[in-house]
């Protein structure tokens, strides 16, 4: 596939895209026979265009069911991109300004001295809040109400936009419920309706999957050396990912963990949706849909930086809300790069230099995961470096 001029953005492909998806297949095909994976999609768009949809491998090894290109794949923290691009819809609105606090729209976040938190650093992941409620269920895991309460009653653990530390499931709730109060809509409805729909993906992209889809989902599995599997037990202790959520694929695994809205860490999609979703991030979008302006998008990729930073380890290149890529980075190559992963290593992302989406999504997780030197495969495939 090409652009109108036959070379998109000055590559020209000299393979076609029945050939590019054979030699891939091959690459999915032997990392499953090594072990490497057990179910994994691969899609993406080239200029716009879908150039492959490809999977291999078992869905549910306890039946044998394979996964085809319908398959949905809880991705984890995938799920933030989405959840990003709703803010940054939003602001381009003028719904709310960046630099909104959050307190302005959610009076009961203001507890503890927290009314000057903005938007802004809520996305770039320095609001202060990384480490969820302590003594939280299950139940409450999966109850909007219940954990936007708990949230709002949290206490900073440093000053908003000294630090950036990932807010590994915090994040959603905030972000979500910023919109929610803005807005009215209930973020998975916000998500259908702004970005789904307009994308033909509605049955492909959930945060909070509808009970219909729930045989399409791909069963989790993870390795562990003997005696490391977490517990499960809570311990008091307040942590990013609290210890009654691990292991975090047992917890996806879960009906009531895959239906409840939690934005920041159970989204559940196709390879193929979330490539679509990437690549209406170029400009002119994709088939006409375009989910923000290129002005909006070099705002939102801008790299991001907390008030105080230790030289010897320094914040993650990150945006308001996206990872950046970088030149050293097997699968995310190239500054201008940006996009989200997933536990596990589902990932998908940008890249606006040579006009690529990329939607990966698996269900093994080990450390002999493949995921990085597929999406160097894809790229060798295409002629991209």
């Amino acid at each position: 596939m090409s652009s109108k001029s036959g070379k998109p953005n000055g590559i020209v492909m000299t393979q076609s895209t029945t050939a590019i998806s054979r030699r891939m297949q091959t690459v999915l095909d032997a990392c499953v026979a090594e072990g490497k994976e057990r179910g994994v999609q691969l899609a993406a768009y080239l200029d716009g265009r879908l150039v492959l949809d490809i999977s291999a491998g078992i869905a549910d090894p306890a039946t044998g069911k394979r996964v085809d290109s319908q398959t949905l794949f809880p991705v984890f923290s995938v799920g933030k991109g989405m959840t990003s691009t709703a803010v940054h819809q939003f602001v381009e609105r003028g719904a709310i300004e960046y630099e909104t606090p959050i307190a302005q729209v959610w009076p009961e976040f203001a507890a503890h001295c927290k009314d000057k938190i903005t938007l802004r650093q809520t996305l770039s992941h320095m609001a202060g809040l990384p480490s969820m409620p302590v003594g939280i269920t299950l139940e409450d895991l999966c109850d909007w109400s219940i954990m936007c309460r708990r949230i709002a009653a949290l206490a900073p653990e440093w000053p908003a936009g000294s630090r950036m530390v990932y807010h590994a499931m915090t994040h959603g709730w905030l972000l979500g419920e910023v919109l929610r109060r803005v807005d009215g809509r209930p973020f998975g409805q916000i998500l259908a309706e702004d970005i789904c729909r307009p994308l033909g993906i509605e049955d492909e992209l959930f945060i909070g999957i509808p009970a219909a889809v729930e045989p399409h989902v791909a069963v989790l599995e993870e390795y562990y050396e003997a005696g490391k599997e977490p517990l499960g037990i809570e311990d008091g202790v307040a942590r990013p990912v609290p210890a009654i959520v691990e292991p975090l694929t047992r917890m996806m695994n879960r009906s009531d963990a895959r239906r409840a809205c939690i934005p920041a860490s159970n989204g559940i999609m196709t390879a193929r949706a979330l490539a679509r979703f990437y690549a209406a991030h170029a400009p002119g979008g994709v088939d006409g849909v375009e989910l923000l302006p290129p002005r909006r998008i070099a705002i939102a990729t801008q790299l991001q930086w907390p008030a105080t930073t230790d030289p010897q380890s320094p914040p993650p290149r990150m945006s308001m809300g996206y990872f950046l890529g970088d030149d050293a980075n097997e699968a995310m190559r190239g500054t201008a790069t940006f996009g989200h992963g997933g536990y596990g290593g589902s990932m998908g992302f940008y890249d606006p230099v040579h006009r690529l989406a990329v939607g990966f999504t698996k269900n093994l997780f080990s450390v002999r995961g493949a995921g990085g030197a597929i999406i160097s495969a894809l790229r060798a495939a295409l002629e991209i470096r």
